[in-house]
């Protein structure tokens, strides 16, 4: 069965409709941008549920509706279980992390590292942040093109471009304050996008939904196992484990999740952002899991069949083109690209933030607020470009198989311990900077030496290890990589520090501290 590729007309205006909405919300809110508080913190006056629902669209992307459907069709829910992590861990800290960053921080979340340990724990954090979302939003650009490319039938390197360089005026014309409101309309439409098309995969097999749910029952589509206590391979164990250092690394260093507190107007606020935000988020992922699930019950029951060859991540995509009436395609088309920009506006600011105030402005501390805010719409350009390149470079090699999977194995890799920073600053007093940087090299070697004994390369046209060590390669799964490497910086940088005086005063460390917060919680300052 071939995908048709001829929308009707009414489908071409809604997605039409999509792009210029996008682009007239950032012409809009470019009139206010007249330096960098607002550009990118809205000057802290954005309302939660409107910062909520941002930090949902930006945790769900084109990966959200494309690569959680393919997994549901392909296999159950166990990475499901990473998400679901989220809001049990959030529970336990966000609390006190959203008012220790909105007194500490100007911008940066990366400056917290620095008040805490020093340059070299700030710079070390920022550049992790930079590698992990150039590599993600290459995975989103990759993602979205190649399946648009496929539906509407325009090669996947002009669908790159088009939405590459819509996304990039849009951002730098608006500013977080345009990110924010347009995420706000795309997460809507994402949901009503994913709600429409499962109703249509629900209630079209006879039976209705018992019957698919039977069959998912039946072939083993729906659970989180296997609940083997096995690190070797994918286990929901591993899942829980990388899902727990997962929301800690998220919402306690993502300059993403962090830049948003500060767009509140209280603590508050901000915490009422948060939590609306990771609450609304698996519903979410879990809703495209389902679909996939869906899916696979859906061909089996209607007897439809597939190409053989068909990548899972490519079912949804057939579906929607072939089984879906004139109107609705348009919508979920809408949909995909809306869950695509507003994740990949907001990695733009947020990396522009970054270069701004982490490397710019460390090199050249006298610049003008008017020269402040044109480097900063310059590195928005700079960094939509350069994901872009990512793109096409996936393209060139011919894309990638399991994509969800690369995702969270370059999260795992790229994370660089910075987890175990986090956790050593937040609750341990007697953590240093000494301690700190010895923690670090040992992260970094133990990352380089788990990814070069366990991940194959192509050198000349063979699989191999880049260095084999035989009984001594790293043997674990590879998402155990980024466990790890947050354990190895926690536990070094803590001993480490027992061999140094600590430089800073009791007061000072203890302001950077979850003590800190207990102290002023006392008082009733917060």
């Amino acid at each position: 069965m071939e995908t048709h590729v001829n929308l009707h007309i009414v489908d071409y205006l809604i997605i039409a409709v999509t792009f210029i909405l996008s682009l007239g919300v950032g012409f809009w809110f470019s009139r206010k941008q007249k330096d960098t508080k607002n550009y990118f913190t809205a000057k802290g006056s954005l309302p939660s549920w409107a910062i909520g629902i941002s930090i949902l669209a930006t945790l769900i992307s084109s990966v959200t509706f494309l690569a959680y459907p393919g997994e549901g069709f392909s296999s159950n829910w166990i990475r499901l279980v990473q998400g679901m992590m989220v809001p049990i861990v959030l529970v336990f800290f966000i609390g006190f992390v959203v008012p220790l960053f909105r007194r500490v921080i100007g911008l940066s979340a990366y400056e917290y590292f620095e008040k805490r340990f020093g340059v070299l724990a700030r710079i070390y954090s920022s550049l992790a942040f930079v590698l992990t979302h150039f590599s993600k939003m290459g995975t989103v650009f990759f993602l979205i093109s190649l399946a648009l490319s496929k539906m509407v039938g325009v090669d996947t390197t002009t669908i790159i471009w088009v939405i590459g360089v819509v996304i990039i005026i849009l951002t730098m014309l608006g500013g977080i304050e345009a990110v924010i409101w347009l995420d706000v309309i795309q997460g809507l439409l994402l949901i009503v996008g994913g709600i429409i098309a499962l109703l249509i995969i629900l209630f079209t097999p006879e039976g209705g939904p018992v019957a698919v749910w039977n069959v998912a029952m039946e072939s083993g589509r729906i659970g989180f196992g296997p609940f083997d206590w096995d690190f070797v391979n994918l286990t929901f164990w591993v899942m829980v484990i990388n899902g727990v250092f997962y929301a800690i690394q998220k919402y306690g260093t993502d300059q993403t999740i962090v830049q948003r507190y500060l767009t509140a107007r209280s603590d508050k606020d901000a915490v009422k952002a948060s939590l609306t935000g990771v609450l609304l988020s698996v519903p979410v992922w879990a809703l495209f899991m389902f679909i996939g699930t869906a899916l696979f019950s859906y061909y089996k029951l209607t007897g439809n069949t597939l190409p053989p060859d068909i990548r899972t991540d490519a079912v949804f995509p057939l579906f929607i083109m072939n089984h879906l009436p004139v109107g609705v395609v348009g919508i979920i088309i809408s949909a995909l690209i809306a869950a695509a920009v507003s994740s990949l506006d907001s990695d733009l600011n947020c990396l522009s933030a970054i270069c701004v105030e982490d490397y710019y402005m460390r090199l050249k501390p006298k610049t003008t607020e008017k020269t402040k805010l044109f480097v900063s719409k310059l590195f928005v350009v700079l960094a939509g470009i350069g994901a872009i390149g990512v793109a096409l470079f996936y393209v060139k090699v011919g894309g990638t198989a399991g994509v969800l999977s690369i995702v969270f194995t370059l999260y795992a890799i790229f994370s660089g311990g910075i987890a175990g920073m986090f956790l050593l600053g937040i609750f341990s007093k007697r953590a240093n900077r000494q301690g700190l940087n010895i923690g670090i090299i040992m992260s970094v070697i133990f990352t380089a030496y788990a990814v070069l004994t366990s991940t194959p390369f192509d050198i000349g046209g063979q699989s191999t290890l880049l260095i084999d060590m035989g009984g001594l390669n790293f043997a674990h799964h590879k998402y155990m990589i980024g466990v790890y490497s947050h354990v190895v910086l926690f536990v070094f940088g803590y001993v480490g520090s027992l061999f140094f005086k600590t430089e800073q005063s009791e007061d000072e460390i203890k302001s950077l501290t979850y003590y800190g917060y207990l102290e002023l919680k006392r008082k009733k300052r917060i």
